[in-house]
């Protein structure tokens, strides 16, 4: 039955291969997957025929309307839906259309979508380009049937203003300079070179009732205030552990929804925190993983709408407990099948793996900081470096094997042998032995190398993967670029090559940390290699328009001088504008709710003790005192912090917008918040239930 049921859903709504080759002329059909899958110019006849056939194919699925789907600088996804229908020429009946020129490009404006400068209210016009390499594809809601075409979104006068623009670049760069360092070993075979990425994404599900209860999360996606129920995840009773009806419910729905788009939901488990849990796809092309990952959350979204619940993506939307993360699974595979991190059984003798790790290992240590910001946004900075997420010191694990393979590489200049994993005998005749890997994991590494892949563990729960794929690629291209230059002019290539991988991994050697990333011992080490600490996201945001950054990205026309800027300026305003939303939102809170309830706590409590000694004069009522006297001093605390933050709050209108207005947020508005949530979340352990304002942790966490 299960096999009838993925069979029967799986990619219904999308307009794949298999449809395409059903519906358009072989000639057609051949030319079209020649456009994408060697990037040849797309020729207007051709797309005519094409529209037509996705046109007649959605209306048959119900589609009434059509929208070029794409990704701003917000982060999330926009469209602008419009009907398949033209007025018949001779003034009669309706007729429907779309043509070629539609599909390839739309005209939102782009004035109103985040451009850090790039375009102005009076300049309006940008446009949206079919993404031909990823399917179109059918989405059904409230407003009916809609073919969804995956686009890029630029301005008028060019630059990018989406986050699929670049990644496409990056993922172009990245290939014409892998296939130059295969081809020197002879694999003239290759024409690409494919980012293939696997995000796994965490989430909470809360029930929505008590969702709506809270400003704070409907606001921010975060609770800003709660003290920690008396149980946590501190048995690990959560983790894999069985999960609960009502969420297998959901999670049955969203696999089913996913599938029918054609995307591999493959994993689904408990994660570490109460009320979290993960769901993980099989690996995809970049552009196309990136585009799925958008409509994972999305979709989560819809999902939990229809049952009750709550979706929260945000990184941290419990403090104190594991926050949320989208581990980003990356590796480099040509169009003839072969993955270029697959180590072999005996990588030592893998030459072409080694130049390749090698690659990876000195891009990511010369750009440290701007993998970082690759991976950030305001809520991760609450994420970085506790309770599973790895810390804000950028570090590569390779594991045993590698190690010493690196080892033996950089003592001797020769590596000899690979260690093995063996068998493991876990001591009971009735179970078999098992095969152990090479190498353990390490869970504490922001980059680390799991059997034939990089898992970039920093990347934000809530944030579009484009962002660190698009950085991974072209520094990763910057470094194949050199070395080909290099290896291509060597008169002795074994030679070159094995002199080349010696001193690239002698000289990047400090970035390799097998340890636990979360100790204090490992800050202190990083120092002392002198690897960069960068601990917020305002503080990374300068690595994108260094010197260093603005060549590289522009030697690959992945992004402009200006294009960066925009960039930068585009994220210090995201980070304002979250803090300046989340103090706010603090602000009322505590004045219309919690200040309220608790002075009706206290008029209670001084009633009680007036009532008693009343009643009886002799009475001990130390005990009512004392809580009276504690919970008025909280009270008057946190009126005070509450008339502090809305100062500071005022004062950051004052500063000027960028970096001077986000540093602000950072050191002194952030600050605030804390010291004003400090006496609320205290009071809630001492104010009745009943009389508390909103649902606790326990009741979010515990009670879906």
């Amino acid at each position: 039955m299960a096999k009838d049921v993925i069979s029967e859903v799986f990619a219904i709504d999308v307009f794949n291969d298999v449809v395409m080759a059903e519906r358009l002329p072989k000639k057609v059909y051949a030319t079209l997957k020649k456009t994408i899958e060697e990037g040849e110019e797309l020729d207007l006849d051709i797309a005519n025929i094409v529209a037509h056939a996705m046109k007649e194919w959605a209306l048959e699925r119900g589609a009434t309307h059509y929208t070029h789907w794409f990704q701003p600088m917000t982060g999330i996804t926009a469209e602008k839906h419009d009907s398949f229908i033209s007025a018949a020429s001779n003034g009669g009946n309706a007729i429907l259309e779309f043509s070629g020129k539609e599909l390839i490009k739309g005209e939102p404006d782009a004035s109103s979508f985040p451009s850090g400068g790039l375009r102005a209210t009076f300049e309006a016009r940008g446009y949206t380009a079919w993404d031909c390499t990823s399917p179109a594809f059918l989405r059904e809601d409230a407003a009916g049937v809609t073919l969804c075409i995956p686009t890029a979104f630029c301005s008028y006068t060019g630059e990018a203003l989406d986050k699929k623009t670049p990644l496409l670049r990056s993922m172009e760069a990245i290939s014409t300079q892998a296939v130059r360092v295969l081809k020197l070993f002879g694999h003239d075979d290759v024409k690409k070179v494919d980012c293939s990425v696997g995000p796994e994404q965490e989430y909470f599900l809360v029930d929505k009732e008590k969702y709506m209860k809270r400003e704070d999360l409907i606001y921010t996606g975060r609770t800003l205030f709660g003290a920690m129920p008396p149980k946590g995840q501190e048995l690990d009773d959560h983790y894999f552990g069985s999960i609960k009806e009502r969420i297998a419910g959901y999670m049955k729905e969203l696999n089913v929804e996913l599938w029918k788009l054609g995307i591999l939901s493959k994993t689904q488990h408990n994660e570490v925190a109460p009320a979290q849990h993960e769901m993980a796809p099989i690996y995809g092309t970049a552009n196309i993983a990136t585009d799925h990952n958008q409509l994972v959350m999305e979709t989560m979204k819809k999902v939990a709408k229809r049952r009750g619940l709550e979706c929260l993506l945000h990184e941290k939307p419990f403090a104190g407990v594991n926050g949320s993360g989208k581990h980003n699974n990356w590796s480099l595979v040509t169009n003839t099948g072969k993955n270029l991190l697959e180590p072999g059984k005996t990588p030592h003798e893998n030459i072409q793996f080694l130049l390749i790790l090698s690659a990876i290992i000195k891009a990511v240590d010369e750009n440290a900081a701007l993998l970082r910001l690759s991976a950030s946004n305001p809520g991760n900075d609450h994420r970085l470096g506790a309770n599973e997420a790895p810390p804000a010191i950028i570090s590569i694990f390779l594991g045993e094997q590698l190690e010493d393979v690196i080892s033996q590489l950089i003592e001797t200049g020769e590596a000899k042998s690979s260690k093995q994993g063996g068998k493991l005998n876990i001591g009971v005749h009735t179970l078999p032995e098992l095969k152990k890997d090479a190498t353990d994991r390490n869970r504490t590494s922001p980059f680390a190398f799991t059997g034939n892949k990089f898992e970039f563990r920093m990347v934000a729960s809530s944030m579009s993967i484009a962002g660190a794929n698009t950085v991974l690629n072209t520094i990763v291209a910057d470094v194949l670029s050199d070395m080909a230059d290099e290896l291509e002019n060597a008169e002795n290539f074994d030679l070159a090559v094995h002199d080349l991988i010696k001193k690239t991994l002698t000289d990047h050697q400090r970035v390799i940390f097998n340890g636990n990333g979360y100790s204090e011992e490992w800050v202190a080490e990083a120092e002392r290699r002198g690897l960069p600490n960068v601990k917020t996201m305002v503080d990374a945001v300068p690595s994108l328009v260094s010197e260093k950054s603005i060549k590289m990205f522009e030697k690959f026309k992945v992004f402009s001088e200006v294009e960066l800027h925009s960039r930068a300026e585009i994220n210090y305003e995201a980070y304002s504008k979250a803090i300046n939303i989340e103090a706010k939102t603090m602000i009322e809170m505590v004045n219309k709710k919690y200040i309220p309830a608790v002075i009706k706590a206290v008029a209670t409590l001084a009633e009680s003790i007036n009532s008693v000694k009343a009643a009886v004069p002799s009475a001990d009522v130390s005990v009512q005192t004392t809580l009276l006297t504690d919970t008025s001093a909280l009270l008057a605390k946190a009126k005070a912090a509450v008339n502090r933050l809305q100062e500071v709050v005022t004062e950051a209108a004052t500063k000027e917008e960028g970096a001077e207005q986000a540093t602000y947020f950072k050191d002194v508005v952030f600050q605030a918040m804390a010291e004003l949530r400090a006496p609320i979340d205290a009071l809630e352990l001492i104010i009745d239930r009943e009389a508390w304002p909103v649902p606790t942790y326990g009741e979010l966490l515990f009670e879906v």
